[in-house]
């Protein structure tokens, strides 16, 4: 395949002889990169090289201004807002959210050479009728409004002057400067002969500079455009080319010449659906592997272009290990490297602070990010680690950097780079970022972390310049704008790749295209919305008013999308596009219209093949865990048994034997968290100690009414107590926890209330509260004594009847404790309640045997059912038969656990 440019060059070589006094003006450098080594290769002699320029260094070149930075263009411009700007005016942290857009629009009216007094008259015209009204006076804020649309000339004006006054220019200055220093340049440069090169869109500027020089010298143009698409009236790929053809005196008198007809050869072209975007990046990277395992093309003539340049992190690592040579021509995002969320958190840190302090997720987040972890990670521990525990001991949701730093008895100087109790100036800020980062320098080993030290570099240069911006320009004078700053500096800025540009699997964006061709080509992400981009409109100028003043709307960016990927199938013998079949708003929405186009295309649809790619999804059968016990856990087993098995833990076995394995046996808990809303279990403490101290003066009394009656006025002291104990440094004044603390409130009084019915209609005698209870199992097949233990919430004797009580915070049923089948209460998790109350009936029989008790729950999520009890065959009484019918079921069950040869096997917990 003989690429557009060997094509051009062979052409020019032909005709000129000598390349000495050429001077070559391409769309991009990487083009010229690619010319220069073709030319390498069809030149045998040693030559003077001709000039190669990009079009921007070439208006540069000719304008005598060179390029500011996007950033030195929006502070000038916020310097000359400020100072041209009557009325309110807003910060710089404002300003710097349309400031952009204001950028934009100047620089587009600049390079396509509008009449800047005309427009900027037009448009404030036009907010002048927007904002009419029947009202003599104006409002202050449409005054303001007005006032800006009226002074937006003198501030365009104003924000050129000042950056022509240091040598500089946004890029539309740059152009309409160079349009005017066009006589002198082709003076000077007479000698020599200007070809421009594979161009397609053009602004009026360019347009004006490049007519001219074809004009006035010896110079020539060479088109990118294959007849098929120049000469289809309708074709957008061919748009901006028959515009030049009707509009260019050039070419009244002679065609426009195009290139040689490729698009039409035959070709493969595979068209594939994949769900989601990093499902595209792993479908190329099979691709990839297939197309090198079976040689069906060559990959150092292959190109990935990436219609959504965010999927470039996830092909990196979808790119088969078998592929040495890859040639990244777009940078790493540095908004993707890990150090950017560590600066990400301490700005947010910073400027989400209130006055209770910083809220402790935040505090933990930033202490656990791997870069901090390494700092500091010493002989004697981690320091990060010991305040990140401090904190959930203590249960603060709120801390202060006095808090963090009174934590730690040795104090680390590195604390004092994240955590300041002073004033923090954004200079301040900047200088501690610089300091942490030369610390996390020395604290990493450089030998092995080559790619974290280039992090550490990139961010020290970003941080470097804002310390500079901040300097010179004191309008950023607090956080909030210096961190919208540091975002806008950031999303330019790229990780460069080391590779050889010519050689090995190219990876790029569609703009980094132009004038190269590749054998094979692999375009993702040809979605609508993203291949075209489709309508946006980031500009304060309307449609209409575009459109009058030549300026470019959505049509004309379609029309360049629509050409550079029409131009890269040209050549191309393979193609294989990839789009999602998972249309979203944010990524995208259906397949694009690009797609749709070459399918309704008769020449080529006898090439394309289409399918679906999917990763085949099958629901993977769960594999239940299995704990074999050998003789450590057997010992284990043993010592737990001898302190005891509560009605709880028996329970937890019967729900899932690994849950009990895990933290009856191993004492594994969950993850100690700052409590920041009333736990469940937190939540049940409360209500139990409440209701104990409650009726710790009726113990081994009568209840009456009328004393129960005056514990309602207690109630609210004694919950604000027991939430003190159990639930410390929380406030109760709003939010969850405030409902929380009504929600215990209701539940005790709603209970004292209960109780005080109860009491009018039966003589109720408290005989015990949280009573310790046991008993001693001895079975003979296991050779060692089980305790069985646990603490009942309240014994009490109704008419004479005993009755055993538990209170449960959660939501009890009758069925619950509805007994058919004994074989139930050691199965079924949903007989657990039942389990425990005999549990408790079984222990308290075996120190006081009974002839006849009542066990019952009392629910406090269905109070209203008053007390749940017991019953088996409908009859609710425990006597010394169901005892021992209960003792069967409960020995098999602990022979069950402390069986060797039963391993502790996962349930499937519903």
């Amino acid at each position: 395949m003989q690429s557009f440019l060997e094509e051009t060059l062979l052409s020019v070589i032909k005709k000129e002889g000598s390349l000495e006094n050429l001077i070559f003006v391409l769309p991009s450098k990487r083009a010229g990169a690619f010319l220069r080594n073709s030319i390498s290769k069809h030149i045998d002699a040693t030559i003077f090289a001709p000039e190669i320029v990009s079009v921007e260094d070439f208006v540069e070149n000719i304008s005598g201004l060179a390029y500011a930075s996007t950033t030195q263009q929006l502070f000038e411009l916020y310097k000359a807002y400020v100072n041209v700007v009557q009325g309110e005016k807003d910060g710089f942290y404002a300003f710097s959210k349309w400031g952009n857009t204001l950028l934009q629009d100047f620089n587009e009216i600049d390079r396509y050479l509008v009449d800047t007094s005309k427009i900027f008259s037009h448009l404030n015209a036009i907010q002048e009728i927007n904002h009419w009204s029947l009202e003599k006076e104006h409002s202050a804020i449409i005054r303001n409004y007005i006032a800006f649309w009226d002074s937006l000339e003198a501030l365009y004006g104003s924000f050129n002057t000042s950056l022509m006054d240091k040598g500089l220019g946004h890029q539309g200055l740059v152009y309409r400067q160079a349009c005017a220093n066009l006589d002198p340049y082709i003076e000077d440069t007479k000698q020599s002969k200007h070809l421009f090169i594979g161009f397609n869109a053009l602004n009026t500027a360019e347009e004006l500079i490049i007519q001219t020089i074809l004009e006035k010298t010896n110079s020539e143009i060479y088109w990118d455009i294959d007849p098929y698409f120049y000469k289809d009236p309708v074709h957008d790929a061919g748009f901006f080319m028959r515009q030049f053809k009707s509009k260019w005196g050039l070419y009244k008198d002679k065609p426009l010449v195009s290139s040689t007809i490729q698009y039409q050869n035959p070709k493969l072209i595979e068209i594939t659906g994949v769900p989601k975007n990093v499902s595209q990046a792993k479908y190329v990277g099979g691709l990839l592997g297939d197309l090198q395992e079976n040689n069906s093309v060559q990959l150092a003539n292959t190109a990935i272009v990436l219609g959504d340049e965010s999927l470039l992190n996830p092909l990196i690592n979808a790119i088969p290990e078998s592929i040495s040579n890859i040639n990244i021509t777009m940078g790493f995002p540095l908004t993707q490297t890990p150090l950017e969320s560590l600066f990400s958190q301490m700005f947010d840190i910073y400027t989400r602070e209130d006055s209770q302090g910083w809220y402790y997720q935040q505090i933990t987040t930033l202490l656990n990010h791997p870069y901090l972890q390494i700092l500091f990670s010493g002989s004697d521990g981690n320091i990060a680690d010991v305040i990140c525990e401090q904190i959930k001991t203590k249960n603060w949701i709120y801390v202060d950097a006095a808090k963090i730093k009174s934590l730690v008895k040795d104090k680390s100087d590195y604390l004092g780079l994240l955590f300041f109790e002073d004033k923090l100036t954004p200079k301040l800020f900047l200088e501690q970022c610089l300091a942490l980062i030369l610390a996390i320098k020395e604290a990493i080993n450089s030998t092995e972390n080559g790619l974290e030290l280039e992090y550490l570099y990139r961010f020290h240069q970003l941080f470097n310049q804002l310390h500079e911006l901040v300097a010179t320009y004191p309008f950023i004078n607090d956080i909030q704008s210096l961190f919208g700053l540091y975002k806008e500096l950031l999303s330019k800025e790229t990780l460069d790749f080391k590779g050889e540009p010519l050689k090995g699997l190219q990876i790029m964006g569609m703009l980094e295209s132009r004038n190269l061709d590749f054998e094979t080509v692999i375009i993702t992400s040809v979605n609508e919305g993203i291949l075209p981009s489709g309508k946006s409109n980031n500009s304060f100028i309307p449609f209409d008013i575009k459109k009058m003043y030549g300026l470019p709307t959505y049509k004309e960016k379609d029309a360049v999308y629509t050409y550079h990927f029409y131009r890269l199938l040209q050549r191309a013998k393979n193609i294989y596009i990839v789009y999602n079949t998972e249309p979203d708003v944010l990524e995208g929405g259906e397949v694009s219209r690009l797609v749709r186009q070459l399918l309704a295309d008769e020449n080529m649809a006898k090439y394309i093949q289409q399918k679906i790619a999917y990763s085949a999804i099958k629901s993977p059968k769960k594999k239940m865990g299995s704990i074999t016990k050998d003789d450590h856990l057997l010992q284990l087993l043993k010592e737990k048994a001898s302190n005891g098995f509560s009605p709880t833990s028996l329970s937890n076995y019967i729900r899932n034997p690994l849950d009990f394995y895990k933290k009856n046996i191993l004492r594994i808990n969950d993850v100690e968290e700052v409590e920041e809303t009333v736990a469940a279990n937190t939540f049940g403490t409360i209500v139990h100690e409440t209701l104990d101290e409650l009726y710790a003066p009726f113990l081994n009394t009568f209840l009456e009414p009328e004393k129960l009656a005056k514990l309602v006025p207690a109630i609210e002291g004694v919950v604000k107590k027991h939430f003190a104990l159990n639930y410390a440094n929380v406030s109760l004044d709003q939010g969850k926890n405030l409902i929380a603390y009504h929600v215990v409130l209701k539940y005790v009084a709603t209970f004292i209330k209960l109780e005080i019915e109860a009491a009018k209609k039966y003589r109720i005698k408290i005989l015990g509260l949280e009573m310790a209870l046991s008993t001693t199992i001895n079975l003979p097949e296991l050779g060692f004594p089980v305790l069985i233990k646990g603490k009942l919430d309240r014994i009490d004797e109704v008419d004479g009847m005993l009755r055993v009580i538990d209170y449960k915070t959660g939501k009890v049923e009758q069925k619950n404790l509805n007994v058919t089948s004994w074989d139930d209460l050691i199965v079924n998790y949903d007989k657990s309640k039942a389990f425990q109350l005999l549990c408790y009936a079984y222990m308290f029989h075996k120190n006081t045997p009974i002839t006849n008790v009542e066990a019952g729950i009392f629910s406090f999520k269905n109070l209203k059912a008053g007390i749940l009890k017991f019953k088996n065959d409908k009859s609710t009484n425990i006597t010394a038969d169901t005892i021992a019918l209960f003792e069967k079921e409960l020995h098999a069950l602990v022979l069950e656990i402390c069986d060797p040869s039963i391993p502790f096997v996962e349930k499937e917990i519903k």
